[in-house]
């Protein structure tokens, strides 16, 4: 079922989620901020009164994409913090800085990812798309879960932890006996969509052990929409993603906006609606349904359990 609180919400944009909110005293953490779908909401977010950290492995690309929020609002309180998530000793360090902010953690927005590159393994031997989209994010979330969890007790509002999926994730469920391609054959598009599907995974367990905590969770589908991410793309890479498309082909045809890309996070980061649907999917501004093998119970605590693992001290 399809709940749709907004008519258009595919077409939104993200001052037109945030208009009339005022989100100061609130702050967001956004990752992947330097370009594209984490720069615009990052931006939105501070021109919507938030404090707002922007993560980013390129640290100098991070100040200047502050510097570049800051002269479009003057007003905008922005920090800036380097952070790999392909590096857990980074996203480690990155989370004891952000432990130490006196403010807090209202909001945490998992935007960064990689899509369809060949096969590249991070300095511990993951394959990178799962090290970036799930697993660095899974390890950055689980050591900030005190700071958002105190947040939320102090100021009597849930803290939310708002993850980037795709509707890509429909099509391959998890490999949890080799998610890093060590013995089977690497194919980046299946790769890709069973990050994407641990991305919904994580939400829905992270949401069941939340479940007594001031703390909420979603996976967002930002739709289509051209930016950097799809640097690694070919023309057969475009072909084959409008095979994998075929039963929804307006979606690659009439491509979002930026703006429009990013407005499902921040509908996700502060509708109030919301609260009462935590853990849900969402897309276009809507509450949508995930592909069952993507929040299947068993499969979400399995894949907690495997990156618990994965990202546990050596």
């Amino acid at each position: 079922m399809i709940i749709s609180p907004h008519p258009g919400g595919a077409a939104r944009t993200t001052d037109e989620v945030l208009d009339g909110v005022d989100l100061s005293g609130r702050t967001a953490l956004v990752t992947g901020a330097t370009s594209g779908l984490g720069a615009e909401t990052a931006r939105s977010l501070a021109a919507a009164g938030a404090t707002v950290v922007l993560a980013a492995r390129d640290f100098d690309a991070a100040v200047d994409r502050a510097r570049r929020i800051r002269e479009r609002h003057p007003n905008a309180d922005l920090d800036v913090i380097g952070l790999d998530l392909t590096d857990l000793n980074s996203v480690l360090a990155a989370a004891g800085i952000l432990a130490l902010r006196r403010t807090g953690l209202d909001l945490l927005i998992n935007n960064a990812g990689v899509m369809y590159p060949p096969l590249i393994r991070t300095g511990g031997g993951f394959e990178l798309q799962f090290a970036t989209n799930h697993l660095g994010h899974f390890f950055l979330t689980t050591q900030l879960l005190p700071v958002l969890a105190a947040t939320g007790v102090r100021t009597g509002r849930p803290a939310r932890v708002i993850t980037l999926s795709s509707d890509a994730h429909r099509a391959y469920a998890i490999d949890l006996q080799d998610p890093h391609c060590w013995k089977r054959p690497y194919d980046k598009f299946v790769a890709y969509a069973q990050s994407k599907a641990a991305n919904v995974l994580m939400t829905v367990e992270l949401q069941r052990r939340l479940a007594a905590a001031p703390v909420a969770a979603y996976a967002v589908h930002p739709g289509v929409c051209v930016t950097g991410l799809a640097r690694f793309m070919s023309r057969d890479d475009f072909a084959e993603m409008r095979r994998l498309s075929a039963g929804a082909p307006d979606r690659l045809a009439h491509p979002k906006s930026v703006e429009q890309a990013a407005a499902t996070s921040v509908w996700a980061a502060t509708a109030a609606e919301l609260d009462a649907h935590r853990g849900a999917y969402l897309a276009d501004c809507e509450i949508g349904r995930a592909a069952d093998h993507a929040t299947d119970p068993d499969a979400a605590m399995a894949l907690w359990e495997l990156s618990t693992r994965l990202t546990a001290p050596h």
